[in-house]
């Protein structure tokens, strides 16, 4: 087994398509998008770790229509910035026919909330967040997966409500603690401007934080008065632009906190980052840089995010090409000034072991346990019940199949863990689909399960949607077999699921959540989850959180943000050491009351995970039990 093991670390893997990976395949901009929206996801490690998050956080074909979507952002801007910019004014029917399709409250369960009046109200009992979102235009189809990135934060607060914009009536702000606006249609041309009137005059007469992101600000202060925006928040958004002279420039980098957070954008795909044109003198308040983006080329510096009265305003949608250290933890740490603010400063930090099959090595197993033990570290174990190779890949040609109550010394050393510190998990039934290579070998732990995959020609893993037979009868029937095959084991039933891989569709999800009482992972998250719509596999988002959320498919979801050790580069992802673990959990120090949280293949010796965890320690990180990340 031993030298099986070696020869899988040889292999190319995909690893736990790291959060950033994930998220940025998916999202192409956290959050990840499928491979017909975003770019595909990407590997980390372990005999074969494909659970890494895609830098594009958006799916393949969301990725080609961000790319399609700078490149009009910034026509449209050079427009606005020579005058020449025609702004036709929101047409508003009398009973948009989309807002109750359009709109999804999602209560303390995931289930739909009452409807709001569209009076002015008192704010309900709770935290509760209203975010409002672009449907319009030829990309309005991003607008839905950066709406549910955000829902899905604003979720580890208190209740959430996402619907478009255009479905806005007169004083919804006052019955939300706060509210979010994502302008990722930039209104002018043929396009009109869909943010209705009373939105604009809302949010500058109310009390209650707004934080605005990206397009259409300036529309905003055309419709109240540019004089009378900036006596009240000190800058002029119809002086702000995306573009200079030399267009978006080449900004790598947001410093926030004390820390330097990235933003690697290919070529082609950065919109760029609105410079705020900040007043000064008599009749202006100041106005607070919150963070600041830097130039890797010129060395400009210019505010990335700015706070004036209860207006936040952030120059980007932060939600593609994210990574473990992105620019996104600044607005992930920002919520907790609208929705939380008295939350005390506190850092966690979680860890698990990955990919535990009847086929693990007990000495191994325990070798950890024992270590982790001494450190009076808790830990989580992703447990795979049952381990195949239909194949026979790494048996000479000749098909396996081993069940946990098949590998008795397994699970004496799976007891053994739980004795000393560990939580129990489910991680998939066979973590392989059938007797295909998805996309490697069709074996266990190497190949996802409830999603297809393929590894191109320019070695990169491609998402390609999901499996063929795919239904809740058929998600439920893996779960009832992985459980029945712990059942038959002796050991206790999982209340914690992972995802093989980080893959699968909306109705998979729902069934996971139904089974578990959290799933541990990055996520998918596809269009037509908050319009009520059938979801659209080629479209979605990926995602990773620095704290447990309630997502949009109404589960508790508990973070994994750093990734894992792998020492190999693999699938054009490059190796990740202790020391790049360790620098992700330090950026993300920024993120007030956060997670650091990472994983683990025990086939690997105890040295790299020692280093880990004593350098997560060193930065005043406290290890818990994944019950105490809920809390």
């Amino acid at each position: 087994m031993k030298d099986q093991k070696k020869e899988m670390r040889k292999r190319p893997r995909i690893s736990r398509v790291s959060s950033v990976v994930m998220l940025i395949a998916a999202l192409t901009g956290g959050v990840v998008l499928s491979s017909g929206a975003e770019a595909a996801r990407v590997p980390i490690s372990g005999p074969r770790s494909t659970d890494a998050v895609n830098p594009v956080s958006l799916s393949a074909r969301s990725t080609k229509d961000l790319a399609a979507w700078a490149g009009s952002r910034l026509t449209l801007d050079r427009q606005r910035r020579a005058g020449s910019l025609t702004i036709r004014p929101a047409v508003q029917p009398a009973a948009p026919a989309e807002t109750a399709a359009t709109t999804v409250p999602l209560g303390s369960k995931g289930t739909a909330a009452p409807a709001a009046p569209a009076a002015k109200a008192a704010a309900a009992a709770g935290t509760s967040a209203l975010v409002l979102y672009d449907t319009a235009g030829p990309y309005g189809r991003l607008g839905e997966l950066y709406a549910m990135a955000t829902a899905n934060l604003a979720g580890h607060f208190g209740t959430v409500t996402a619907k478009p914009v255009s479905a806005y009536t007169p004083g919804l702000v006052e019955q939300y603690t706060a509210t979010v606006y994502l302008g990722s249609t930039y209104y002018g041309g043929s396009i009109p401007d869909a943010v209705p009137a009373a939105f604009y005059r809302d949010a500058l007469a109310t009390s209650r934080p707004v934080t605005w992101i990206g397009d259409n600000i300036w529309n905003m202060a055309n419709a109240v008065g540019v004089t009378q925006f900036g006596q009240k928040y000190g800058w002029d958004p119809t002086n702000s632009f995306y573009g200079t002279s030399g267009g978006v420039g080449h900004i790598t980098r947001v410093d926030y906190k004390g820390q330097q957070l990235t933003r690697k954008i290919p070529a082609g795909h950065d919109g760029g980052v609105l410079h705020p044109a900040l007043l000064s003198g008599p009749g202006h308040p100041a106005v607070t840089q919150l963070a600041q983006a830097r130039d890797a080329d010129s060395g400009a510096v210019s505010p990335w995010a700015i706070r004036s009265g209860n207006l936040t305003y952030l120059g980007e949608i932060p939600f593609s090409y994210v990574s473990e250290s992105d620019r996104v933890i600044v607005f992930e740490d920002l919520l907790f000034d609208a929705l939380a603010p008295a939350t005390a400063e506190r850092h966690r930090a979680f860890v698990r072991l990955e990919d535990i099959s009847p086929e693990a090595e007990p000495a191994k197993l325990r070798a950890m346990a024992d270590y982790l033990y001494s450190q009076k570290v808790p830990y989580g174990i992703n447990v795979i019940p049952v381990y195949t190779d239909p194949k026979g890949v790494l048996n000479n040609g000749v098909p396996k199949t081993v069940t946990l109550s098949q590998a008795p010394q397994v699970v004496d050393a799976i007891k053994y863990m739980l004795a000393r510190g560990a939580v129990l998990m489910n991680h998939g039934f066979t973590h392989q689909y059938g007797n295909v290579s998805n996309p490697y070998n069709g074996v266990s732990g190497d190949d996802f399960e409830f999603f297809r995959a393929h590894v191109d020609a320019a070695d990169n893993v491609i998402y390609d949607g999901p499996v063929a037979e795919d239904s809740a009868a058929w998600a439920q029937s893996r779960v009832t077999s992985g459980l029945a095959a712990f059942a038959a084991a002796g050991l206790p039933k999982p209340t914690l699921w992972t995802t093989p891989h980080y893959a699968a569709s909306a109705t998979d999800y729902r069934v996971l959540g139904k089974n578990f009482s959290a799933r541990l992972e990055r996520s998918l998250y596809f269009t037509g989850t908050l319009s009520g719509t059938t979801a659209d596999p080629s479209r979605y988002i990926g995602q990773f959180f620095p704290y447990a959320v309630k997502d949009v498919y109404g589960t508790t979801v508990l973070p994994e943000n750093l990734g894992n050790y792998e020492p190999e580069p693999f699938n054009n992802h490059p190796a990740r050491h202790p020391a790049d673990l360790i620098a992700s959990a330090k950026a993300n120090l920024a993120v007030r009351d956060g997670v650091a949280s990472f994983f683990y293949h025990p086939y690997f010796e105890v040295e790299p995970l020692k280093q880990t965890v004593e350098g997560i320690r060193a930065l005043g990180y406290t290890f818990v039990a994944p019950a105490e990340l809920t809390k």
